[in-house]
Order: C-alpha cells, then sequence, then structure tokens
C-alpha cells in the first residue's frame, strides 16, 4: 500500500555563496535531475541563471531579495532549466532554442510523459496538492531577450560573455566572467554523467565545445547539477570527456556524426 505524498512547506532552499551570489535548489525533486538555480546580484542589474522546474513560484520565492531589474536566463530549453522561466517580466534564451520557449514545446524541453523524464517517483513530496506528473508541461513564453554568442551582460560592477556551447542541446550556454574566471556553465559541463545521447544531443560538437573550452582560464565552475569545482576538477572532466569521445583522424570542426 503507498501512502499518499504530504505536500511541501517549502520547495526551494537558498544557500549564500557569496556576498551577491545565492544557489537555489528544488530539495523535494530527485537529486540526479535537481538544477541549480544561481541568483547574482549586479549593482545596476541582477541575473537569474536558470529557473527550474516551474512547479511552485520562483519569482515570489526570490522577490524579497530583488530590489533591481532582474534578467532570468534559461541556459537550455529543458524542462530542470527552463521550466519556470515564463513567470519572469525579462526572459533570455539561446537563438538556436527560442523558438522551443515560444511555442512551449514540451518535446524539446524533455517533460513529454512518453519522454520518461518526469516521473511521480522524482517528487519526494508534492510542491501543491493537485499536482500530478501527467499535467506537466512546458509552459509558453514568449523570450524578451535572444541571446548570440559574444553577447555581453552588464550587472554593473561585473559583466558576463554568452558562450554557446552546444552539444548537449542545440542553444546550451556558458556565462564567463573573465575577469574572476568563473564559468557558470548550465549542462555544459558539471561533475557527474554528461548526457550527450538525448534526441537534442550531438556528440561531434559536443567535443569541439570541450575543446573550445580546454583553453578557457577557469577559477571556479558554477555548474547546472550537483557541487562547483575548480580548474584541477575543470581539466580532468574535459579531459576524460575527450578521451572517451574524440576520434581519431575525425577533425571535430567538421561535425561529422559519420566520423
Amino acid at each position: 500500500m503507498t501512502h499518499p505524498k504530504s505536500v511541501c512547506e517549502n520547495w526551494f532552499s537558498t544557500e549564500r555563496i557569496g556576498n551577491n551570489l545565492y544557489l537555489i535548489t528544488e530539495p523535494h525533486y530527485y537529486w540526479w535531475n535537481r538544477a541549480n538555480l544561481w541568483l547574482i546580484k549586479g549593482r545596476t542589474q541582477d541575473l537569474l541563471i536558470d529557473t527550474g522546474l516551474g512547479v511552485s513560484s520562483l519569482r515570489r520565492y526570490i522577490a524579497s531579495v530583488i530590489d533591481k531589474p532582474l534578467l532570468a536566463i534559461a541556459s537550455h530549453i529543458h524542462f530542470d532549466h527552463a521550466g519556470g522561466i515564463h513567470e519572469f517580466e525579462h526572459r533570455a534564451i539561446h537563438a538556436a532554442e527560442a523558438e522551443a520557449l515560444r511555442t512551449g514545446d514540451s518535446y524539446e524541453a524533455l517533460c513529454k510523459p512518453e519522454q520518461g523524464w518526469v516521473l511521480p517517483e522524482h517528487f519526494e513530496q508534492l510542491p501543491y496538492a493537485e499536482f500530478t506528473v501527467e499535467q506537466y508541461t512546458l509552459t509558453a513564453s514568449e523570450p524578451t531577450q535572444i541571446l548570440q554568442e559574444g553577447d555581453v551582460l552588464d550587472l554593473g560592477d561585473r559583466a558576463f560573455e554568452v558562450m554557446h556551447l552546444p552539444g548537449h542541446s542545440a542553444g546550451c550556454i556558458a556565462l564567463y566572467d573573465p575577469l574572476a574566471k568563473d564559468l557558470f556553465s548550465g549542462d555544459v559541463i558539471y561533475d557527474g554523467e554528461l548526457l550527450d545521447e538525448l534526441h537534442c544531443s550531438h556528440i561531434p560538437t559536443y567535443v569541439a565545445s570541450y575543446e573550445r573550452l580546454q583553453n578557457l582560464p577557469i577559477e571556479t565552475v558554477y555548474p547546472g547539477h550537483y557541487k562547483m569545482f575548480g580548474q584541477s576538477q575543470y581539466q580532468q572532466i574535459i579531459g576524460e570527456y575527450l578521451e572517451a569521445r574524440r576520434q581519431p583522424g575525425c577533425p571535430s570542426e567538421l561535425l561529422n556524426q559519420n566520423c
């Protein structure tokens, strides 16, 4: 006999990482797919990198700490990162996945029931009493800013460069602060099982993105999943991936799956 799940008191939790950096997570959701949501407070603008599942109001949750314009960014379209972005007035995503957000494309977001990524057992507690995974979809919302490689997001006291790093999905981005050598990496790189065989993934493209990242000066990576890490672990993850996936005699710039 299964017992009904209880409704959680607080869907989100927050850890203060630094004076102007907060890590928000959804602790009642499956740890393996639980995204890191990064709130960066700047002098003239605040930045929210990823918005979680969208099953509880992140906008209301962070309202008390927001005192200036906020730009919410989806590092890519997948449901665990872009599910809550519709709540925010200013929302940005890379051009390659803007249409999927605009139309609420649950297939590209990996949350159609038949894809098997959103399951009842992934919710230890419920965000609200009537919640069921069968009704879960990506809410369509119009991007107010389309991100491209090389765009600069200026917060007044620090600036981030948009890096388009596809492979996991077509619109994956990371945000890089060249002064602090900080990388907010989304699902491009994290210390866990890297997913590169999804319908939206392309391994030669992922290899090319990692070859590019190999030469990036890094102090700290703030990933889309699991724990933060530094330069040594960063290089190890990249090296192991390239060793496993790079094929001799196959120039990655050709991006040819038949190599």
